[in-house]
């Protein structure tokens, strides 16, 4: 209880949920549907309740859900998932000097808080950590802030579509908003020639491979897309030297 009055408390935080309120109804929207998705596709109440909580990722969660259905075998799954999120591990990179001096419990409830929104928004604010301790309050707060909001929204709605299930018709697409979010997302994300690169070859690579069954595509698309950055980012400095 300390450590959450400590943050709500600090006017860094009611910041962080201000500046992650327009994206809100985007997530809500996307979480809503995903909550519909996951009941329709044969889960049960619990389950879905349980995936949302547990889970807490919606790209994740959209990948895995035609995987369960089709009765595909848990590695496909739990690789497909893992695939997905390997952004995170980069967000948590990054992150790692921001909050390297919180005990490990509360990096580890960051890192679960933590979503593509906020982390954006938090970079965006934050260049560098803090040096005094009141900075790192601000911060850590700011950080809470955005995602406290970012968290509601989704497992609210999440929930909601759960229990609306069979009252919400998928052709509604309210998912598109979430899409369109991330798209937004993406897309501020593009700031150096070779982030363009990945982005590019991640969603030719991902059209040509559609036709792979058990969504493979997704994996396809990661894998070349690492693959072709990595080997760009080796060569270069070569050529440099021989220039």
């Amino acid at each position: 209880m300390f450590f959450l009055s400590r943050l709500n408390r600090h006017p860094a935080f009611v910041q962080g949920m201000r500046e992650v309120s327009p994206q809100s109804p985007g997530i809500a929207a996307w979480g809503l549907m995903t909550g519909v998705a996951m009941v329709k596709s044969g889960m049960s109440v619990f389950e879905a309740s349980a995936m949302t909580l547990l889970v807490f990722a919606g790209s994740s969660q959209l990948a895995a859900i035609p995987l369960i259905v089709a009765g595909a075998p848990a590695w496909v799954i739990l690789a497909t998932g893992f695939c997905v999120n390997l952004r995170f591990v980069v967000f948590s990179l990054h992150l790692r000097s921001f909050l390297i001096h919180l005990p490990r419990w509360q990096r580890m409830l960051h890192g679960y808080l933590t979503a593509d929104i906020s982390y954006v928004l938090f970079a965006r604010k934050y260049a560098h950590p803090a040096d005094t301790a009141a900075g790192r309050l601000e911060q850590e707060a700011y950080l809470a802030g955005n995602d406290f909001l970012n968290w509601l929204s989704w497992i609210m709605a999440s929930f909601a579509g759960v229990a609306l299930a069979n009252l919400i018709p998928t052709t509604w697409g309210l998912g598109f908003a979430g899409i369109l979010c991330l798209l937004g997302i993406q897309c501020s994300l593009a700031s150096s020639r070779m982030r363009m690169l990945s982005a590019v070859v991640a969603g030719a690579a991902a059209v040509v491979a559609y036709s792979l069954p058990l969504k493979l595509n997704i994996v396809v698309a990661i894998a070349v897309a690492v693959i072709l950055c990595l080997t760009v980012e080796k060569v270069r400095p070569v050529r440099g030297v021989k220039a």
